[in-house]
């Protein structure tokens, strides 16, 4: 089967002020990584500078998820009807994210 980027979940909100790419609570990378690192989800995406990044007009959607330990994770996809970014145990991390 063969997914395009439109059948991946949407980053629903995003609440990290400090991020490149959040434009009022929206996402605007085209996609976005889900790290590994560590014991939490973070957002491999986010990029914590002063300058704006991403598209201006854009549904961002999880374009790969490492954290193979999580419920909504199947061979690295996101199968989440929608995730949410925000604040956790780093500045960026996935809040959808379930353990398995």
């Amino acid at each position: 089967m063969s997914a395009t980027l439109m059948d991946l979940p949407p980053v629903a909100e995003c609440s990290v002020d400090g991020c490149s790419y959040n434009h009022d609570h929206a996402c605007n990378a085209a996609a976005v990584t889900i790290g590994a690192a560590g014991s939490d989800a973070n957002c491999a995406t986010f990029i914590p500078l002063d300058m704006k990044g991403g598209l201006d007009r854009v549904v961002s959607h999880v374009g790969a998820c490492q954290r193979a330990d999580c419920t909504h994770n199947s061979a690295l996809e996101c199968t989440a009807e929608a995730v949410r970014i925000g604040h956790g145990a780093d500045a960026a991390d996935c809040l959808t994210y379930v353990h398995a």
